[in-house]
């Protein structure tokens, strides 16, 4: 049974493509940039459910070719950036929460992520981590999708390709669809641990995950 009891009926969560917008890759990235950067005093919300994703970037590339501490020191440069942007949310009264659900034993893609994550926690940014088993019976019929809430002004369901790269997604505009998955994910946020102390007890002390079985 699901932790999350307000949220028992798997139903109220589904997202039916004739009720959206598919986007391209090129389009959504645009339209995100745009809608975040229109948005003022609200907040938004994403839900990573997935534990394996193609990625990009110098990190995700130095990972991906076995050169860990690469990528941990590419992490590591981005502080003062991610930083910067965090400051820039909090005047706008932006905060961006994610809720990174997490399975057992780590992939080699999220122990990466989880890296990522400690030094975007450590600039400001809102993450917290959350069991798969947490979910319950939300998932009897599969996975709950990847999706971002921004505001009140859109729900993205995020698609990806058969290899986790990035494929657009679906844009849902209904007040009620937006308002019932960002109260979803809020939840899930609030019930979570912070992401320090989750990397602090089960990322840290790991030894460099094995690329080559990916």
């Amino acid at each position: 049974m699901t932790e999350h009891a307000g949220w028992a009926d798997a139903g109220r969560l589904l997202l039916p493509p004739s009720e959206g917008e598919r986007l391209t890759t090129d389009a959504y990235r645009r339209e995100f940039r745009a809608v975040q950067a229109g948005l003022r005093h609200q907040q938004s919300w994403k839900f990573e459910r997935a534990q394996e994703f193609e990625d990009e970037g110098d990190s995700w590339r130095s990972f991906r070719a076995g050169r860990w501490e690469d990528a941990l020191r590419q992490h590591q440069e981005c502080f003062a950036d991610l930083a910067e942007e965090t400051a820039q949310d909090r005047e706008r009264g932006t905060p961006f929460h994610r809720v990174r659900v997490v399975e057992k034993p780590l992939t080699p893609y999220l122990q990466w992520e989880l890296h990522s994550f400690r030094v975007q926690a450590a600039a400001g940014n809102h993450i917290r981590v959350v069991a798969a088993e947490a979910l319950g019976d939300l998932e009897t019929a599969g996975a709950l999708p990847e999706v971002v809430v921004l505001g009140d002004r859109a729900l993205y369901q995020v698609a990806y390709d058969d290899r986790g790269a990035l494929d657009g997604a679906t844009r849902f505009t209904s007040t009620a669809t937006v308002a019932r998955w960002g109260g979803f994910i809020r939840d899930l946020y609030h019930s979570g641990e912070d992401v320090l102390s989750f990397f602090d007890r089960e990322v840290a002390h790991l030894p460099p995950p094995n690329t080559s079985a990916r």
